[in-house]
C-alpha cells in the first residue's frame, strides 16, 4: 500500500518524505550515541556533542543539496518539454510541403476550372444573343429535313468529340485522344503547310519552331480548342469531307 503510495508522488513530495524518514533514522542514531556515554564522563560527552553536530551539519548540506539538485533537473525538465511543445506546434502550424508535381497538378486543375468558367459565361451570354437564334433557326430546317443538332460538351474537346461522334456512325473507333494524337503528328509531319497561319499573338511573328512544337504538344496533351487548321488537316488524313 505504501509502495502504491509514493508512486503517486512527483519527485519533489517523494525525496521530502526520504529526508524526513533520514532525519529520524539520524536522530535515533544520535540517540543510542547518547545513551553510549555516560553523564558524568565530560570528556567524550564533548565529543559526541561535536560528532552529534557534525552528522546533522552534514545531513542538512546533503539534503540541501539533493533538493536543489532536483529542482534544477525539474526546471532543465520544464524547459525541454516547453521547448518540445514549441517544436511541435510550429510544425503543426507549417503548411505541408507541396510536390512539383502536385504544384504542376494544382496549376492544370485551375487552369481548367478557369476555362471551364470562360465557356459557362459565354454560353449564358449565347442564350440570349445572335447565335443562339441562329442556332434556333438552323434547328427549324434541320428538323424539316428530318435531322437534329447534337449537343457536344464545350469542355474544350468538342471539335474532337463531334468528329468522333460522327465517326462512331461510321463504324470508325477513333477516340479524342486519338484523333488529337493524329492531329498534332500529322501537323509536325507538314509543318511548312501550318505554320504560316500560325502567329504568336503577342508579337504577330510567324510562330518560330520552338513555339509551333508546343502548340501540337498542346493538341495532344491539353484541352486546347480544335479551329479551322485542325479540321482542315483532319479532312485531309481521315480523307473524308466534313
Amino acid at each position: 500500500m505504501e509502495e502504491a503510495l509514493v508512486e503517486e508522488l512527483d519527485d519533489e513530495e517523494q525525496l521530502v518524505r526520504r529526508h524526513r524518514k533520514e532525519k529520524k533514522e539520524l536522530q535515533a542514531k544520535i540517540q543510542g550515541m547518547k545513551n553510549a556515554v555516560p553523564k558524568n564522563d565530560k570528556k567524550r560527552r564533548k565529543q559526541l556533542t561535536e560528532d552529534v553536530a557534525k552528522l546533522e551539519r552534514e545531513m542538512e548540506q546533503k539534503h540541501r543539496e539533493e533538493l536543489e539538485q532536483l529542482k534544477l533537473t525539474l526546471k532543465e525538465s520544464k524547459i525541454d518539454s516547453v521547448a518540445v511543445n514549441i517544436s511541435d506546434l510550429v510544425l503543426e502550424n507549417q503548411p505541408p510541403r507541396i510536390s512539383k508535381a502536385q504544384k504542376r497538378r494544382e496549376k492544370k486543375a485551375a487552369l481548367e476550372k478557369e476555362r471551364e468558367e470562360r465557356i459557362a459565361e459565354a454560353e449564358i451570354e449565347n442564350l440570349s444573343g445572335a447565335r443562339h437564334v441562329e442556332s434556333e433557326k438552323l434547328a427549324q430546317i434541320l428538323a424539316a429535313r428530318e435531322l437534329e443538332i447534337k449537343q457536344i460538351p464545350s469542355d474544350g474537346h468538342c471539335m474532337y468529340g463531334a468528329l468522333e461522334d460522327q465517326l462512331r456512325e461510321q463504324n470508325c473507333a477513333l477516340t479524342v485522344a486519338a484523333l488529337r494524337k493524329q492531329t498534332a503528328e500529322y501537323m509536325q509531319s507538314h509543318s511548312e503547310d501550318f505554320l504560316p497561319f500560325l502567329t504568336n499573338p503577342n508579337t504577330g511573328n510567324m510562330y518560330t519552331p520552338e513555339e509551333f512544337g508546343k502548340y501540337c504538344d498542346d493538341i495532344v496533351n491539353t484541352a486546347a480548342w480544335g479551329g479551322q487548321l485542325e479540321i482542315h488537316e483532319a479532312c485531309i488524313w481521315l480523307r473524308r469531307t466534313l
